[in-house]
């Protein structure tokens, strides 16, 4: 075993970069399971956008030339799943990169087809690659059935042909990626605008899936004496936690706020004294309210930039002159102001975008992506006028209102009933607060 080990070893999870010498590689003797020889299994620690960390492992056997590779995550599990659904109707669709963990997922509702979480390793590859390997892994044991049970091979048979039609978008399909751990991912090609094709659902796991993912809910501490809500609100509290960028040890520091005119805010920062790595969230220190909230507010003004802003993990964001649309929980919860909220969308979608460099970067793609940043850039200058909407189901936002206690011509306020599906992703079509002791009637 060839373990390469550098002096600085300034990151365990070196980002790979052309500029910089190539990670050394860890090469570990492993047995072959097609020959039961021994071969070399190649380990790569790095880290990709949008994936986090990874561990990229690679087998190679000299005695029969059989060959392995998989991607497995290595980063944090997500505080929330993610469910991606995506229509697909044309062959541009097939080119869409996909990031699939290991515990997700994979379904096709049209051919009642489903590949199980952690029956299938984790992958980085196209759409299309990722229905040639559910082919390649179909047809391998082909062979074998066809000689002890010849009925089940003409019916896989079948199926292969029909997975191949899918390749060509002879008609259209859909394929839905359920990952609990929110570590996979489906491109957007029309970013940075909102893709009609394909949906984003964030949702909270059940015990079943966190058992599935190895996690198990923490003991509740009993509260210690003299912890009362008012010495909460004047100390700042801090806790253990690995750093989101380096996966390194760091702390988090928590801090109970009160928003002027609204309510109450727990605010987390994490700094990393390894790699720098800065990060902030907010958390609504109150339920969920009985109302959803949507706030718009016409910018006109440079001083409208300075509005304090709360942008709780369930709100959403759209500026619609630029028919841009943001999802729930993608920034996260924040408190900033409104400048900082679209700063950190620029960045998001335009300077740290992974599919606008290499391969998969077109110019058309560039150009959109240079125009959107250009047309967001005059909105925060205030030289283009425009609407930021805040649409948060569970009425946890805030927007500031510089006329308060006065009504603010610019700033429109609406309170709303939920749909059952916005009731269904918080999770409160199935709480039961009264006669909870009785079991629910379905």
């Amino acid at each position: 075993m060839a373990v390469a080990i550098q002096e600085s070893a300034p990151r365990m999870f070196p980002e790979l970069s052309a500029e910089e010498e190539a990670p050394e590689l860890t090469e570990l003797e492993s047995l072959c399971m097609n020959c039961y020889s021994n071969g070399v299994t190649r380990l790569l620690l790095t880290k990709i956008p949008f994936f986090k960390e990874i561990i990229v492992s690679s087998f190679m056997c000299d005695h029969c030339g059989w060959s392995n590779s998989e991607v497995q995550s290595a980063g944090r599990i997500q505080e929330q799943g993610v469910r991606y659904t995506l229509r697909v109707s044309s062959m541009q669709d097939m080119n869409r990169e996909v990031v699939k963990a290991d515990s997700a997922t994979t379904r096709i509702p049209e051919l009642d087809f489903e590949i199980p979480a952690f029956t299938q390793k984790g992958a980085l590859s196209t759409l299309e690659g990722l229905i040639d390997r559910t082919i390649t892994g179909l047809e391998q044991e082909q062979p074998v059935r066809k000689a002890t049970d010849p009925t089940l091979a003409a019916k896989i048979d079948e199926f292969i042909e029909k997975m191949k039609k899918l390749k060509d978008v002879e008609t259209p399909f859909t394929l839905i990626i359920d990952d609990p751990s929110g570590n996979s991912f489906v491109e957007n090609p029309n970013a940075p605008q909102k893709d009609e094709a394909l949906t984003v659902t964030q949702y909270r796991r059940d015990a079943q899936q966190d058992s599935a993912l190895g996690l198990k809910a923490e003991e509740e501490e009993e509260e210690k004496p003299g912890n009362t809500l008012e010495e909460m609100r004047k100390e700042v509290l801090q806790f253990a936690t690995n750093c989101p960028e380096c996966n390194a040890p760091a702390e988090t520091n928590m801090k109970l706020l009160k928003i002027p005119h609204f309510r109450e805010v727990i605010i987390m920062a994490t700094v990393c004294e390894t790699c720098g790595h800065r990060t902030n969230e907010v958390k609504s220190g109150g339920g969920t309210e009985p109302l959803g909230t949507r706030i718009t507010l016409r910018i006109t003004d440079p001083s409208d930039m300075t509005r304090d802003l709360l942008k709780s993990e369930t709100c959403s964001i759209a500026i619609p002159e630029l028919e841009f649309e943001l999802g729930q929980a993608l920034l996260g919860g924040k408190f900033t102001t409104l400048e900082g909220l679209l700063q950190d969308i620029k960045e998001l979608i335009v300077e740290k975008n992974p599919f606008i460099v290499g391969d998969s970067i077109t110019s058309d793609r560039s150009e959109k992506l240079q125009e959107f940043g250009d047309k967001l850039s005059e909105i925060i200058s205030a030289k283009r006028e425009a609407h930021v909407v805040l649409d948060d189901p569970a009425g946890n936002s805030y927007l500031q209102n510089l006329y308060a206690p006065d009504p603010d011509p610019e700033l429109k306020i609406e309170k709303y009933e939920r749909s059952f599906e916005q009731n269904d992703d918080l999770g409160l079509n199935d709480m039961k607060t009264e006669d909870y002791a009785e079991p629910a009637e379905h």
